[in-house]
């Protein structure tokens, strides 16, 4: 027993040490800005170029173009075809991935020390060398479309597209960062152009990167091999307006299924808003904190209505979803979803009590002290912060903002966030009675 208190002792001071590194800046002639955390420990090198190119930026009716771009960019590059491209990443054992969300494309980079020049200009040349290949776009097309297709056997599927509908009609944050069979269907090689001349572009880009590297190393890798990269996008970050949800209450999507998935959902905080960081916290007791949350504690360990029960809120630009998930026999949902508002309804009215705060406390803390201790969790936090300009000691104040949350400022955040009759309901399964 006190080998492990020493383990996890020792642990906790190297996550304190890397967490407690200095976040350097460095912004280029180009305009990009670059985020750098220091960790000589392990001779590797994790990098994330997030860029205001996610799915909001799809043009009307072609929902899936930055899923699409960011699989072009990966696949193959002008000068490299596909097998080409693999075999040059495997020899040099550099991970190269993209992916999107709403807001933002990302490229990542992960390679040891001694490969990271060579890393570095595969990052350039997938970037800035597109190869616009139009056999490996109708194969990867064809293999989002059969996706998309293998997708409609899930409730999940459904229940984003009724997200969308309800919170966000008319709104770029709409529509499933995947697209729909239909808007997928529509998407041609020239719209992955049009979308990338407009939106890949340097200015508003975040180069993020911890590990095994200086910032004068960063500041040549980059000069050599991205000063070449110019320009503003077309639509910047900050250009979006607050979305305006529907008046609808409800949706029933029908399948056939003895589960019904429930889904209750609203609007909740954005990057910028001041009381993100409570809304954290209070979200912590509600559902996002496993086994310790209201949710599991009273539809799961009391009731057994559901193997598992979880809130989130996704934080952009503007308001995104806030969403309430669980999964039940079709014939328990409704003693579930009374259950659901009960839970709502007390935390709402002031039921929230010092001891739940202090424990959610203690497990977030616990839960970004694991993430600081990996380079690919790091770049992750660092390019969000540049990304959405959040100040440079956000990760080193972040211990402290937690702890500065009060029992006022979580009963506050509840009566403005968790009242019942503001939450709108998705169910994804046999039809619902009314």
């Amino acid at each position: 027993m006190k080998q492990l208190w020493m383990g996890i002792t020792l642990f906790l001071l190297s996550v304190q040490q890397v967490s407690a590194a200095p976040v350097q800046q460095h912004v280029m002639d180009n305009g990009l800005n670059i985020l750098l955390i220091e960790s000589h420990h392990v001779p590797m090198v994790a990098m994330k170029l997030i860029m205001p190119a996610g799915s909001r930026f799809d043009a009307d009716g072609k929902g899936g173009s930055a899923s699409l771009l960011s699989q072009m960019l990966m696949d193959h590059t002008k000068q490299h075809d596909y097998l080409a491209w693999a075999a040059k990443l495997d020899d040099a054992s550099i991970r190269l991935g993209a992916g999107v969300d709403k807001d933002g494309l990302s490229v990542s980079l992960t390679v040891l020390k001694e490969a990271v020049d060579e890393g570095m200009q595969a990052m350039s040349e997938a970037l800035l060398q597109p190869g616009w290949n139009t056999e490996r776009y109708s194969i990867l097309k064809e293999d989002a479309l059969s996706s998309l297709v293998k997708a409609q056997e899930e409730a999940h599927t459904f229940a984003a597209v009724a997200e969308g509908e309800l919170l966000f009609p008319n709104h770029p944050y709409g529509h499933p960062t995947s697209g729909t069979l239909a808007s997928v269907n529509h998407i041609t090689v020239q719209n992955l152009k049009t979308l990338y001349a407009n939106q890949v572009k340097p200015v508003g880009a975040t180069l993020a990167i911890s590990g095994d590297i200086t910032m004068d190393e960063v500041v040549a890798l980059v000069q050599t091999y991205l000063s070449q990269w110019q320009g503003n996008p077309k639509i910047a970050l900050s250009d979006i307006q607050k979305p305006v949800v529907s008046g609808k209450k409800a949706v029933n999507h029908v399948m056939d299924k003895h589960q019904m998935l429930i889904e209750w959902v609203r609007l909740g905080p954005s990057r910028h808003d001041g009381d993100y960081i409570t809304m954290m916290v209070l979200n912590h007791m509600l559902g996002g904190g496993g086994f310790g949350s209201q949710l599991m504690e009273e539809i799961r360990e009391k009731r057994g209505l559901t193997y598992g029960v979880y809130s989130y809120f996704q934080p952009y630009e503007t308001e995104g979803a806030y969403i309430i998930r669980l999964q039940t026999r079709a014939d328990q949902a409704g003693e579930a979803e009374q259950v659901l508002e009960q839970v709502l309804d007390d935390m709402s009215e002031g039921n929230i009590i010092q001891d739940m705060l202090d424990k959610s406390k203690t497990n977030l803390r616990g839960g970004f002290a694991q993430r600081m201790d990996s380079n690919r969790e790091r770049v992750g936090l660092l390019a969000m912060m540049g990304f959405y300009h959040r100040p440079l000691d956000y990760l080193e104040n972040w211990t402290k903002s937690v702890e500065s949350v009060t029992l006022a400022d979580v009963l506050q955040g509840a009566k403005k966030y968790l009242q019942p009759d503001d939450w709108k309901q998705i169910w994804v399964g046999p039809e619902k009675e009314t």
